[in-house]
């Protein structure tokens, strides 16, 4: 097989795997905030932010990843 051929696996590959590690990312972070919020209630302010933060590090990750696959799919890079 070509490197033509196997370009569409790959940037499926690059979507797919850094959707999945970004939505398991934020449900753990999800998760532990809860768990923490739920011990100290009076840090939520404090964690609430730091959540959101992270929250846009871990889906910046993923849009950076959707768009090399999307350049690699439409420009062909490596040609």
């Amino acid at each position: 097989m070509s490197s033509s051929e196997l370009l569409p696996l790959a940037v499926g590959h690059m979507i797919g795997l850094g959707a999945i590690g970004s939505c398991i990312g934020i449900g753990l972070m999800a998760s532990k905030y809860l768990e923490a919020s739920a011990r100290q209630p009076e840090l939520m302010d404090a964690l609430q932010g730091k959540a959101f933060l992270m929250v846009g590090v871990l889906d910046g990750a993923f849009l950076i990843a959707t768009g090399i696959g999307l350049w690699f799919a439409t420009a062909s890079p490596f040609k």
